[in-house]
């Protein structure tokens, strides 16, 4: 892992800020101080008309605090929520109902049960013989007030020519540009170290963008009266932020892939570019995922399944009338459902010779992916058994990895923790009897969704953020939305804790993301510290090559660092190479071994072997 980005509910993904926001308290004041900075630039507290909010402040401070992670609404006014009632109009006293209407808005096909007759130029009078079903447009209280949104002020649309982008599509060109330049290297140095078809990415969405710019356009304008756009049907897409990447970002003719598995989406992308890079096929692979589902209908539609925390039943678990919107995801508590919320994470993977050789920053590394289904469920959204299988996987691969004694005692689980009632129930169970298998007494189980929100497909890339920090700072964050551990949870061993916990981290060499997606989507993830990781590639290519790595990493953490302290103030846009370098086919040179493309430093290798010589006579 040599790069790691992107923007959530807690700030910027790259070089921790998202995940020192979670522990700030925790941190010496140098970072707090640094993390603070980074989250006024990205909020444009200084573009504000009061000017006390300055990042010093403590009027500042606090409003970081109170504008990120979990919090009340603020995409749209919850209170009066866009509705449409439906209605039946008939005439008073057996008269037939009669109304007036500009004539532009006569329908094409006119109702046979009305008699039309024209008032002016401009209006027509309909008298209807039947009653006729029309829609009201009115405002209602949301029943669902709380989201993970990112942080209040931060808009990605005005920091590139986003062209009415839907927004989960903005913050996919966010959120990959900030894990790329989190490398150290530029897009073009990037492709002069590989074949062209070397390179690839690995996004998606798990439900598309589903906002006025996307599907909800597609389908919804024709209902109220607008046309649908050249774009909605397009930039709706599952697939999109991927292509997004390749298109205006990377520019790449790599290999692409939009692979979908619901809230296991950044999993299955993740195990992608792992296999990939394991058989040689891929050396750098950009994986990640984007999504924005605050949207009212979104919003709505996962309440009616009985699936998020409403404002009521949060009230009735506090025995109060306040929402306590702040501790709307409880996991592992009494809880009543998941919060939604949005986020686009991005991950740069690059095979380890070619991360020696180039001096790439050594973030910690993949270890292992399982991905398992349900086998026959009695609901499509209920759980079943492929997550045992998945997390066990995983932690055998640990233990084959680091050793029995290092599973047991230095590694730890980040848990979906969704905070729903079944999700306490069947997750807690599965780590529980798994910890009773491998011998752990008291497996330490996290859960940033407490923090964060449920972002869909980028979710385990919040809980890796959480893991990355760590290694980096030495705290997992702690439960801290909750009070008590709920009395159907199996914990006999397990810790859950509820204050943030603190580690050695060169002494916890490994760390589990876990993800259970709808539908019988099981991904469990196992992730390697840098600690353990440098050892594996100095035992590997010895000391001499790591030296020479230490050294040919200097300049490229230099980079990596001008990033890191130029782009909340603007020095480091999005990248957004939108109709630059486009290139036609006579602008390549096709030969019988080779294709050359103007723009990559090297060729595509033509010269390919018949992988079927022993099937041949």
């Amino acid at each position: 892992m040599i790069g790691f980005g992107g923007i959530n509910p807690a700030g910027r993904v790259s070089f921790d800020h998202a995940y020192r926001r979670l522990v700030i308290d925790k941190l010496e004041q140098s970072k707090q101080d640094s993390t603070y900075e980074s989250l006024a630039a990205l909020m444009r507290l200084d573009n504000l008309q009061n000017n006390d909010l300055s990042a010093a402040s403590q009027a500042g401070r606090q409003h970081i605090r109170d504008h990120t992670l979990i919090r009340r609404i603020e995409l749209y006014d919850p209170d009066r929520v866009a509705w449409q009632s439906s209605a039946e109009l008939k005439g008073a006293e057996n008269n037939p109902l009669t109304f007036v209407l500009p004539k532009r808005q006569l329908p094409e096909s006119v109702p046979p049960s009305w008699q039309v007759s024209a008032i002016n130029e401009h209006e027509v009078r309909v008298v209807c013989s039947d009653s006729m079903r029309v829609l009201f447009p009115e405002q209602r209280p949301a029943k669902v007030t709380s989201a993970g949104q990112l942080p209040s002020g931060f808009d990605p649309s005005a920091l590139y020519a986003s062209r009415n982008h839907p927004r989960g599509l903005q913050l996919a060109v966010y959120g990959a540009s900030d894990a790329i330049q989190s490398t150290g290297f530029s897009v073009g140095e990037l492709k002069t170290m590989v074949r062209p078809d070397q390179i690839a990415v690995y996004s998606g969405s798990a439900m598309g963008q589903l906002d006025n710019e996307g599907y909800s356009g597609l389908l919804q304008n024709p209902m109220v009266g607008k046309r649908p756009t050249a774009k909605n049907c397009a930039l709706g897409l599952p697939e999109m932020p991927g292509d997004f990447v390749n298109a205006y970002v990377l520019g790449s003719v790599g290999e692409t892939a939009g692979i979908i598995g619901a809230c296991a989406t950044f999993l299955y992308n993740v195990k992608r570019g792992l296999d990939e890079i394991r058989s040689g096929e891929k050396r750098i692979v950009i994986v990640g995922n984007s999504e924005a589902p605050i949207v009212p209908h979104v919003v709505e539609g996962y309440r009616v399944m009985g699936a998020l925390a409403e404002d009521d039943e949060l009230k009735a678990l506090d025995g109060s009338e306040f929402c306590d919107n702040r501790r709307a995801c409880r996991p592992f508590s009494s809880n009543a459902g998941f919060t939604v919320a949005e986020a686009s994470v991005w991950l740069v993977l690059m095979d380890d010779e070619l991360a020696i050789q180039q001096g790439a920053r050594i973030l910690g590394s993949v270890g292992a992916v399982f991905v398992n289904a349900d086998g026959y469920k009695k609901s499509i959204s209920g759980p079943g058994i492929g997550n045992y299988i998945t997390a066990g996987k995983a932690m055998a691969a640990a233990r084959a990895i680091l050793g029995e004694k290092t599973l047991r005692h230095n590694t730890y689980m980040q848990a979906h923790g969704t905070g729903t009632p079944q999700n306490r129930v069947t997750e807690s169970h599965i780590f529980n009897e798994l910890a009773k298998t491998f011998g752990i007494d008291s497996w330490l189980v996290g859960a940033v969704k407490c923090y964060l929100g449920h972002s869909m497909a980028p979710a385990g890339g919040d809980q890796l953020s959480a893991i990355l920090g760590a290694w980096t700072d030495g705290w997992i964050p702690g439960i801290s939305t909750i009070d008590h551990i709920a009395t159907d949870v199996h914990a006999s061993n397990l810790n859950f804790p509820m204050q943030h916990v603190q580690i050695d981290p060169t002494a916890t060499r490994g760390a589990f993301v876990n993800s259970k997606g709808f539908g019988g989507n099981n991904a469990t993830g196992l992730f390697l510290s840098p600690h353990q990781t440098i050892e594996m590639l100095t035992s590997r290519w010895g000391k001499q090559a790591m030296t020479a790595h230490r050294q040919a990493n200097e300049p490229i953490a230099e980079q990596a660092h001008a990033y890191n302290t130029g782009v909340d103030v603007g020095k480091f846009p999005p990248i957004y190479e939108f109709g630059k370098g486009v290139l036609e086919g006579n602008d390549l040179k096709l030969e019988a071994d080779q294709i050359v493309i103007p723009g990559f430093a090297n060729p595509i290798n033509l010269d390919l072997k018949n992988p079927y010589t022993d099937m041949m006579g």
